[in-house]
Parts: C-alpha cells; sequence; structure tokens
C-alpha cells in the first residue's frame, strides 16, 4: 500500500472516531480541573485509548495524572504526539487544552492503527499541568525522551500558525517584612512593608525602557497589610518574567530582583525573594512543521508560517523542543482577533463545535504526519540535519 493511502487511512480513522472524540473533548470541558488535579480528565483519556485495545500507563514518571501510551517496533523511529488536559483557575478551558486532548487521543489512535504498515512506533504522552507547573520537564527529568526521534501537539489560537514562538519564562516572589505601628499615632515608628512593595512595581516600570523585544514583567500584589490603621508589616507581590531567549530573561531577572532590594532599602525593610523557574523558549523544527503544513493544506487550512503582530505566552513544550525536534503549530477556533487564550470568549470557543472541529482536523494532520514521520526517510533526514545545524550553532554562540 503507498504512503498516501495509509495517510488517508489515518485520516478516515480520525473521522470514524469523531463522535467518540467531540464528547470526550466536550466532557473534559464541561468539568475543569487545575494543574496537578486533572484525575477526572485523566481517567476519561486513558480510557478511551484502552477501549482501542492500546496498553496505557497511568500515574507515570511520579505524576499521578500523566500517562504514557505506545505502540509499535522501538527498533524504528519513534514519533510522540503530547496531550495537556490542564484548565486555568476562574476561566476554566480558556486555554482550550480539552481540545489538545481529544486531538491527540485522535491523531494517536489512528497512527497506532497504521502503524504496523509503515514500522518504527507512536507515542501518546498525557501531560499534566502546563499551566504553571511543568508535568512535561519531570517527565524530561525522568528521561521519558532518550527513546523519542521527534514530538508534536497542537494548541488552539485565534489563527492557524505553524511556528509561533514561545517565550521563557521564570516566576519571582518577594516578600517585604517591616516594622508595624499606628499608623495616626505613631507613624514614625513604622516601616512599611507595603511602600516597599509598591516601590519595586515603580522601579520596574521605570527600567521598561532598557528590555529587548519581546520581554514581557508582569506582577500583582499578593499581599498588602492588616488594617488601614496599622503601618504594613508585611507585604508581597509575584512577578512573572518571559523573554525570547534564555540569556535575555536572566539579564531581565537580575533587573527585577535589583528593583525589590532598591525598594526595600528605601523603606528599611527585610526583603526575601524566591524564583520558581519557568519554561524555556520554543524552537520549532521547520521541516517537520513544513511537512504537518503540507498536510494542513490538504484537509483545507492555510496556516502561515509566523505572524509576528500577535504576542507570545510560554509553554513548557519549549523545554521539550531544546531536547529532542518539536513542533507546537497553532489552529484557530475563532476568527483572528476575536478571542485569545486565557479569555472567557476563548473559553466558550474551546467547548464549541467550531473548536470541536477543529480537534478533529488537527487530529487528521498529526496522524497524517507521524505516519510520513515513520515512513519517510528523507523527512527524518531533514529533521536531523536541522536539529544538528541548530546544536552547532548553540555550541558556536557558548
Amino acid at each position: 500500500m503507498s504512503l498516501e493511502l495509509l495517510k488517508k487511512d489515518a485520516a478516515a480513522i480520525v473521522e470514524s472516531l469523531s463522535a467518540e472524540l467531540l464528547a470526550l473533548s466536550h466532557a473534559i470541558h464541561q468539568e475543569p480541573e487545575l494543574a496537578l488535579e486533572e484525575f477526572k480528565a485523566v481517567a476519561r483519556l486513558t480510557d478511551t485509548v484502552a477501549q482501542h485495545d492500546l496498553p496505557v500507563q497511568r500515574e507515570s514518571f511520579g505524576l499521578k495524572t500523566a500517562y504514557v501510551s505506545e505502540f509499535g517496533r522501538d527498533a524504528g523511529p519513534t514519533i510522540a504526539i503530547l496531550s495537556e488536559y490542564d484548565a486555568l483557575p476562574g476561566v476554566g478551558h480558556a486555554c482550550g487544552h480539552n481540545l489538545i486532548a481529544a486531538g491527540a487521543v485522535g491523531a494517536f489512535v489512528a497512527a497506532a492503527t497504521v502503524v504496523g504498515r509503515v514500522g518504527g512506533e507512536v507515542v501518546l504522552l498525557g501531560t499534566p499541568a502546563e499551566e504553571g507547573g511543568g508535568g512535561k520537564i519531570t517527565m524530561i527529568d525522568a528521561g521519558l525522551f532518550r527513546g523519542i526521534d521527534a514530538a508534536m501537539m497542537f494548541h488552539p489560537f485565534d489563527r492557524d500558525l505553524l511556528a509561533h514562538k514561545a517565550l521563557a519564562s521564570l516566576w519571582l516572589t518577594f516578600e517585604f517584612r517591616g516594622q508595624p505601628s499606628h499608623a495616626a499615632i505613631a507613624p514614625h515608628a513604622g516601616h512599611s512593608a507595603l511602600t516597599a512593595c509598591l516601590d519595586t512595581f515603580r522601579l520596574v516600570d521605570g527600567q521598561r525602557v532598557h528590555f529587548r523585544d519581546g520581554v514581557r514583567v508582569h506582577g500583582f500584589v499578593t499581599a498588602g497589610g492588616q488594617a488601614v490603621n496599622i503601618i504594613p508589616e508585611r507585604a508581597a507581590c509575584e512577578f512573572s518574567v518571559r523573554s525570547l531567549d534564555s540569556d535575555e530573561l536572566a539579564r531581565v531577572r537580575a533587573i527585577v530582583e535589583r528593583c525589590a532590594r532598591a525598594a526595600a532599602l528605601a523603606s528599611d525593610v527585610e526583603l526575601v525573594m524566591n524564583v520558581r523557574q519557568g519554561y524555556r523558549d520554543l524552537v520549532n523544527n521547520m521541516a517537520l512543521a513544513r511537512r504537518f503544513g503540507v498536510h494542513a493544506e490538504a484537509l483545507g487550512r492555510h496556516p502561515r508560517e509566523r505572524d509576528e503582530a500577535i504576542g507570545a505566552g510560554s509553554t513548557d513544550m519549549g523545554d521539550v523542543s531544546h531536547v529532542v525536534p518539536s513542533i507546537h503549530p497553532w489552529l484557530a477556533i475563532v476568527e483572528a482577533g476575536n478571542a485569545q487564550c486565557h479569555e472567557r470568549r476563548f473559553a466558550e470557543a474551546a467547548g464549541s463545535e467550531t473548536g470541536a472541529h477543529t480537534a478533529l482536523v488537527a487530529a487528521k494532520i498529526l496522524a497524517r504526519t507521524a505516519v510520513d514521520y515513520l515512513a519517510d526517510s528523507e523527512l527524518r533526514a531533514e529533521v536531523s540535519a536541522e536539529w544538528l545545524a541548530r546544536g552547532a550553532r548553540s555550541a558556536t554562540a557558548q
């Protein structure tokens, strides 16, 4: 059987699963669960995979809501399809992870059904806690990706893009500890932790003129005092710092930390700083991304490679892209500009029929791309050559 017919078969299998995948997506959307608490979603996803006679390993790599399913011959090339399914506090599936989850399962079942006629192995990875918990990083640290040759997933968006950037990120928390006093009787006796906290924001704003393009620094106050008539003894805030690469991230982090230290010094209060590592920048493998684009075109989508007019967030798929050739294309579930990730309107779109249709299209494209990668030695060579060249450039830069 020709490769083209195999890819058509994979897409046809996704179509045959459409009712099942749509129900799966809607069920996850209706019961959103936060990072590392996605127990209902994982039960639904793994039960669906198992019902198709595919092996599933639950509670993988020390994560109770992670799972792995592998099918094929591990002697050949291996490609992984990644699934996300955690929601956001307050706005539910406003990042459309229910669609990612259903699309990934559909793509995996379809690819697994034809992999025996292609050779190699296809792997489905259930990765929890993308919204700040970094489930993929835990899997990387556990060595999961050592046997994987390429990795891919899709993400809902307001436009179709093959290789949109994602930013390197981290979180900084600052706790200021001052001296309380009566705000009316003896304000001179107090040292205001809140003043230092608010001065940090003002100082950071004053430094924005020195940030490179692509840098994002935003924060909020998490504690601001006890009562209006007490000079605040304790105040705290948290900042998210993002940039296009790790080097600029480190430079901006140092600036933000200096601002906090200066604010604490000015108010004569104690400062406790903590850092929570975020995600690495996303490096798309363009050879694989463009092949995804070929299959998207064949199914009626017309993705651009990039769009510099739209901003970028962060994802732990960025960390994956630094250990294995990876892609993270975006497919629209709304008209361009109508809604963005993390908005309530986007959550509504993720539960809509349009969103569900996009998940099915994504499953077909991912399945066809997986079959292509496993069967096409020239494509694998292009993916590997790009990966090796990137490594050589990094070594030269260092």
